[in-house]
């Protein structure tokens, strides 16, 4: 069988104008070349290739290419087909709106709540994904279900439920694209249900409280003490968002009266808690304390995320929903669109029923406890006054520092070459806390062979 025009070479849009078909064929092609539409480099199609496209005689096409290789705007070299020159020169477009001034990028990132991309499982990740496409059924590569694959909903409910003490059936599991996805269907439905504010930590993300402000609620901040969020007084509360397992940033699991109290306000009000996991595998001194929701399936949302253990860049989250909410939340992702890219749910599938999940989970575990006790000894002895508190888990520690001396730091920190957040960046506008000054110190974004200089900037930036 023949080739046809639609199985012949690269394509490329021209319109030959004029009297001549290969007078107007050499003008387009010049016009495109000078303009900057065909960039220098560029290969062309073949010229059989391209009279087949344009309907016209093969011998126009290569009589228009040599004339344009004659005049400089073309090159033609055996083996390598005919390109455009690399000296063209090239018309000025309209002229470019200004481009905005990059800031020169730190020397480390201690930016808190960022793996190391690094040490993303490039291997284990690239095996994962041809065993998944390759037993993937052809309906995985169509629209979808907009809970997401069954493949990964199943991995999920298993995984979950064994390493962090879910109750998660993968029917009442919902992938999104990411934590902050799935915080913006939670914070629709809530308004949707009537719900004008929800309850906040005091200290957090207000990324997080901007996605709620978006959807129409209000962030209400509860307060804050040695023992964490409290929960006791509820009055007036519908919804609630706490990070319980490990609290962020200032490093506390929440207390087990706390937690007890807030279970118990949600069953005696009917309120719904949205229990942010953000990175519960990550405990260091003993095993992870377990999900809220386990306490109470019926009134606690489990919000995961593959940002913190792989990477933020797969764009992977999952909601476990009370069994009240389940339609609600799918009809809304449908209505919306608000798709996940099915591939790579596939491969999270593979990696988690592999092991290869909990491999990684378990050397990134013990990559960041080294960090984190490398950080409590660097203060030990270079500088004593400094304090790091919280327990010993996630990708982040909060340094007390001496009173009044917040400021100052983060800008010593700043010209040490250092990225890296002060306590009252993290701070909701309305917590009536007392100020505390903190530095939020991440310790996951460098990569293992810069730790050390990263330690080093940030204790000569220290008190």
């Amino acid at each position: 069988m023949g080739k046809t025009w639609a199985t012949l070479g690269v394509d490329l849009h021209v319109e030959p104008t004029g009297s001549g078909i290969r007078k107007g064929l050499t003008e387009a092609l010049r016009e495109a070349v000078r303009g900057g539409r065909l960039a220098p480099g560029t290969r062309l199609p073949s010229s059989r290739s391209l009279a087949a496209d344009l309907g016209i005689a093969r011998n126009t096409v290569a009589e228009s290419y040599a004339d344009l290789v004659a005049e400089g705007w073309l090159t033609a070299r055996q083996g390598s087909g005919t390109r455009v020159a690399e000296r063209s020169v090239v018309r000025p477009g309209p002229q470019a709106a200004p481009r905005r001034r990059e800031q020169a990028r730190p020397a480390y990132d201690l930016v808190p709540g960022r793996p190391d991309l690094a040490s993303f499982p490039r291997a284990a990740w690239l095996k994962a994904a041809r065993r998944a496409l390759a037993r993937a059924p052809h309906e995985a590569l169509g629209y979808g279900d907009p809970r997401g694959r069954p493949e990964l909903r199943t991995a999920l409910a298993g995984y979950l439920s064994r390493a962090r003490g879910v109750r998660a059936d993968p029917e009442r599991i919902v992938v999104c694209s990411g934590f902050s996805d799935g915080l913006t269907l939670l914070g629709a439905i809530l308004r949707r249900r009537g719900l004008r504010s929800i309850a906040v930590e005091s200290y957090g993300l207000d990324v997080h409280w901007n996605l709620l402000h978006r959807s129409g609620l209000r962030t209400t901040p509860l307060p804050f003490d040695e023992l964490g969020t409290d929960t006791r007084d509820m009055a007036g509360v519908r919804a609630v968002l706490l990070t319980p397992a490990h609290q962020f940033p200032m490093g506390l699991p929440l207390h087990p009266d706390r937690r007890a109290a807030v279970v118990a306000w949600a069953r005696r009000t009917g309120g719904l808690v949205l229990d942010d996991d953000y990175d519960g595998e990550f405990r260091y001194d003993r095993q992870p304390v377990g999900a809220l929701q386990g306490l109470d399936p019926e009134h606690v949302v489990h919000l995961g995320t593959a940002s913190k253990s792989l990477a933020p860049a797969l764009r992977l989250g999952w909601l476990v929903l009370p069994p009240s909410l389940v339609d609600e939340v799918v009809s809304l992702k449908g209505e919306g669109g608000w798709s996940t890219g099915a591939l790579d749910q596939l491969t999270l599938a593979e990696f988690i029923t592999s092991g290869a999940y909990d491999r990684h989970v378990r050397s990134a575990r013990l990559r960041y406890r080294r960090r984190r006790d490398a950080l409590v000894a660097a203060l030990a002895t270079r500088a004593p006054d400094v304090h790091a508190t919280g327990i010993a888990a996630g990708l982040h520690a909060v340094l007390r520092l001496p009173p009044g001396t917040e400021g100052a730091v983060v800008q010593a920190a700043a010209f040490q070459g250092l990225a890296v957040h002060g306590l009252s960046h993290h701070r909701h506008p309305d917590a009536l806390v007392p100020h505390r000054d903190a530095l939020v110190v991440g310790y996951g974004t460098p990569p293992d062979h810069a730790w050390s200089g990263a330690l080093d900037a940030l204790c000569r930036a220290l008190p």
